[in-house]
């Protein structure tokens, strides 16, 4: 049984009966250029906007889930993380876990996976873009959510965060969770099991990375050509990769 099933999701003027069903176990990435629909597929999957179609979470239709299921079930990463209130770092990942009425055991491990253990107690309202964005996906990965709806989560990171959010994308996907990620840097897809590519609201590829990004492809929907080229390569030390 699929995590997400889309069954012909439309929002008028920004998304036309895009289809797709995405498996436990998953790391997927949408991406498209500037208003192809990237963040509106991601809200209207998890019940955020009005739209048409059909979602499904493991075989039932969102509104037949109350709503704290659905809370327990699905976690959404907005693009911009915003705080209005001074709540402590800690406070604020914890409310992951108020559907679930238990102690918050997990909010120290997402603390620690977004490297947030030295920011706890400091109030999110005087923290940078990148370390609010770090809370944010932590409040997300804290509910424990199967399915976790991540809208351009490495936008705002430093290169040694995106890293670590990466591969702990691909920790999270390869223990049973299903992930879809939207995406501008295209390089970033290499690590990932499948790309949705999005142009004008409309899906015109769904596969393996190396199947969908080809150079006719992003010419096509980016406009640019892609070239081999000589170019820094990176990745976590050892260290930190066995600790994302």
């Amino acid at each position: 049984m699929s995590a997400l099933t889309v069954r012909a999701l439309t929002v008028p003027g920004r998304l036309n009966g895009v289809s797709f069903a995405l498996r436990h176990g998953t790391l997927a990435a949408v991406v498209g250029p500037n208003g192809s629909g990237k963040s509106t597929l991601l809200q209207a999957a998890a019940g955020l906007l009005p739209a048409g179609g059909d979602v499904e979470l493991d075989g039932r239709t969102l509104p037949r889930i109350a709503v704290i299921d659905r809370a327990r079930r699905l976690a959404w990463v907005p693009q911009e993380a915003s705080f209005q209130f001074a709540f402590s770092v800690r406070e604020v990942v914890a409310q992951g876990r108020y559907m679930w009425a238990d102690d918050g055991s997990g909010v120290d491990d997402a603390l620690t996976a977004f490297d947030l253990r030295d920011l706890a107690d400091r109030p999110v309202t005087r923290l940078s873009g990148g370390e609010r964005q770090r809370v944010s996906l932590a409040r997300a990965v804290a509910t424990g959510a199967r399915l976790q709806l991540w809208d351009e989560p490495v936008a705002q990171l430093d290169v040694r965060h995106a890293l670590e959010v990466m591969a702990l994308a691909r920790r999270f996907a390869n223990g049973g969770a299903a992930l879809l990620v939207s995406l501008h840097d295209l390089r970033m897809t290499r690590s990932f099991d499948r790309v949705l590519l999005l142009q004008l609201g409309r899906l015109v590829a769904d596969g393996r990375p190396e199947e969908v990004l080809t150079p006719a492809a992003i010419l096509k929907v980016f406009g640019v050509r892609a070239r081999p080229a000589v170019s820094l390569h990176l990745e976590l030390p050892d260290d930190r990769r066995e600790r994302a």
